[in-house]
């Protein structure tokens, strides 16, 4: 770092995202995206917006909260988006955030959220997931602090059902609990109308996995209006041109195609489910999975092995370091054909290892 970065920054570690490697092709199973392209449609409506990119785009993003509001059936006024649901979770932790009213969230999931609050200085504790890597609902409920749960969460896939949501949002009015949804398309349940009984709950969502949109950076949270005018706030202090014309177009094209991108996430979760029947019989064990990814320990050889095996054949899949979860790989769910590929090489690595 040069000697010029300020004081406060110098120990902050920043999140590591998946790799994108460039060096040859690879099996892609690594970080969560569709194996499905986006619909036709979407891909023409990002095209015909490219023609005018010398326009900024409309700061209240008023097409896509139309379209978004009547999806989930909520208000434009109950919706604010964001250049992905990362940039949205930042503005979270920055307005609700400070040094008398911290976060909490469990110990293993996305690795976002403590960064968020060391950028934004604010306090927060992990709570540890159950040795079945499942929430223990009693950690959040006596709790003044906010609670950020993703839900299925990651990198287990594990997912809360609604009643629990509810019995975390009823608990305490006076603190926020945040549902990031990121994979609730994939099998688990949306809490999205509960947003509409308590006003402390807030919904996160993103375009990047179950409607094909990754590399167009589309998020969006549904909340109270009270809220998202907190959010609004940060959002015009921060970019008011956050959501680029082409992401806009595509997002409220892809909103008009839910039968498209709802076969695409059935068949996510029928090759899901196979893979982890597959796996299982090598001998993995393999945790119950509400999300498109896998997480699975290998018999006989180590996470981080299997890893770098994999690598080597081609085939990229996530590893953590954390000492709990060293010996287990996230494995996202791809096509038929990738899986066939992934289960292939996996069982003649397991052959050399025997």
């Amino acid at each position: 770092m040069s000697q010029f970065f300020s004081e406060k920054f110098r120990t902050l570690e920043a999140y590591v995202p998946g790799e994108q490697p460039q060096d040859r092709s690879y099996v892609k199973l690594n970080t969560n995206e569709s194996p499905y392209s986006p619909s036709p449609a979407v891909r023409e409506a990002a095209a015909r917006e490219a023609q005018q990119l010398q326009l900024y785009s409309d700061p209240e993003v008023k097409p896509l909260r139309a379209a978004l509001a009547r999806v989930y059936d909520v208000k434009p006024e109950n919706i604010c988006c964001g250049n992905g649901s990362d940039e949205l979770l930042n503005f979270i932790f920055l307005a609700y955030g400070d040094r008398d009213h911290g976060f909490i969230f469990p110990d293993l999931t996305y690795g976002f959220y403590p960064v968020f609050c060391r950028l934004n200085a604010v306090p927060y504790e992990e709570k540890p997931l159950r040795p079945d890597f499942t929430v223990d609902l009693s950690d959040y409920l006596h709790d003044p602090r906010h609670v950020v749960i993703a839900n299925p969460n990651a990198p287990t896939g594990i997912a809360l059902g609604l009643a629990d949501i509810e019995t975390l949002a009823a608990s305490d009015p006076d603190r926020l609990v945040v549902i990031d949804e990121a994979y609730v398309d994939f099998g688990a349940e949306s809490a999205v109308a509960l947003t509409k009984k308590y006003p402390n709950l807030l919904v996160v969502s993103t375009f990047s996995k179950s409607r094909s949109l990754a590399g167009g950076r589309l998020g969006f949270v549904i909340a109270d209006a009270a809220l998202i005018r907190d959010l609004e706030t940060i959002r015009y202090s921060t970019n008011p041109y956050n959501v680029n014309r082409m992401s806009m177009a595509a997002g409220v094209a892809a909103l008009s195609e839910q039968e498209y991108y709802t076969a695409n996430c059935q068949k996510v979760a029928r090759t899901r489910e196979d893979a982890a029947a597959k796996l299982e019989a090598l001998g993995f064990t393999v945790l119950p999975s509400k999300s498109n990814f896998l997480f699975a320990r290998p018999p006989r050889i180590s996470g981080g092995e299997l890893y770098l095996s994999l690598k080597a054949r081609g085939v990229l899949v996530r590893h953590f370091s954390k000492p709990r979860i060293a010996d287990w790989v996230r494995i996202t769910v791809g096509s038929p054909e990738q899986m066939d590929i992934l289960l292939r090489e996996t069982e003649a690595i397991l052959r050399e290892n025997v």
